[in-house]
């Protein structure tokens, strides 16, 4: 594969998750134009060689036809799936290497997350149908939405929007009322494009999901052909402690990092609040019950 673009996506909200990137990228050498998709009209001054990009009738579409708000702004990652010679990946990642090095050797799409091992929030009860249908094996095709790689341009524009509004396929391409990642899944599937998990063998490279990292991490990394080139936070708390999160805050700016920080703490703040207000609906669920039997 011969890259000619990183495509991301972003808004002011992920700014510093996506500045940390961008500097990490640019410091493994690839100097490749970045194209940004704007989760929504937040946007912020890109670095020089990014670039905000949209795909106004794919925009339009999901505006209509997705009913979710949140659903409906990471869907636009499918536009991706219009172009050729890219890597996609979420503003939440660190790159270890240059990905053109890396996927050079290597065609069709591509991917390096561990979704393989935990395939049930790649699908659908809908797209698991279709999966299952077609293959005994389908774990080994699925993937997380956050970072992938193609070599081909799978749909056009109207060809993508007619396969992911077909009656079949509309509940897990559209519907969906949290995400894209099942969504982009059936239509790599429904593609029929080869998929490589370099993650699997016999490329066997470690993983890419910090959240795999409890502990120290390059004692995993001692041969660089089996080492990560990325590393992504996909759910991986940033309030609590983790030694690979250094990888994450060596690319921010002192004042960059006290907003980081602050912002973390916000974060912990309102987990704690609202695992609060849970635990306390829990408890009145508990006491309505006991209070039924007695009535009963």
């Amino acid at each position: 594969m011969t890259l000619a673009k990183i495509i991301s996506m972003a808004n002011v909200t992920t700014r510093l998750r996506f500045l940390a990137m961008e500097r990490s990228l640019r410091a493994t050498g690839c100097q490749l134009p970045l194209w940004v998709i704007p989760y929504d009209d937040r946007r912020f001054d890109l670095p020089q060689g990014s670039s905000w990009w949209e795909v106004d009738d794919i925009v339009r579409w999901l505006e209509v036809e997705a009913p979710h708000q949140h659903a409906k702004r990471v869907m636009r990652k499918y536009q991706c799936l219009t172009e050729a010679n890219y890597q996609f990946v979420d503003a939440d990642v660190i790159w270890l290497r240059n990905p053109e090095e890396v996927l050079s050797a290597v065609k069709g799409f591509v991917t390096s997350c561990g979704h393989w091992h935990n395939p049930s929030h790649t699908t659908t009860a809908e797209s698991n149908e279709i999966l299952r249908r077609r293959s005994t094996v389908w774990q080994a095709r699925v993937f997380n939405s956050g970072q992938f790689a193609c070599d081909q341009q799978l749909y056009s524009v109207s060809g993508l929007i007619q396969s992911a509004s077909h009656s079949l396929h509309r509940t897990t391409c559209l519907e969906d009322p949290f995400h894209e990642q099942p969504g982009l899944n059936l239509l790599v599937f429904l593609s029929d494009v080869a998929v490589t998990n370099l993650t699997l063998p016999p490329y066997s490279m470690e993983s890419t999901w910090a959240g795999d990292y409890d502990g120290t991490y390059k004692e995993y990394w001692k041969e660089q052909v089996r080492s990560p080139y990325l590393i992504h936070w996909a759910g991986v708390r940033m309030d609590l402690p983790r030694l690979i999160h250094e990888l994450f805050a060596r690319y921010l700016t002192p004042d960059e990092r006290f907003e980081w920080n602050r912002a973390v703490k916000d974060f912990a703040a309102r987990s704690k609040s609202n695992a609060g207000i849970l635990t306390i609906l829990r408890r009145l669920r508990r006491v309505w019950k006991a209070v039924g039997r007695e009535l009963d």
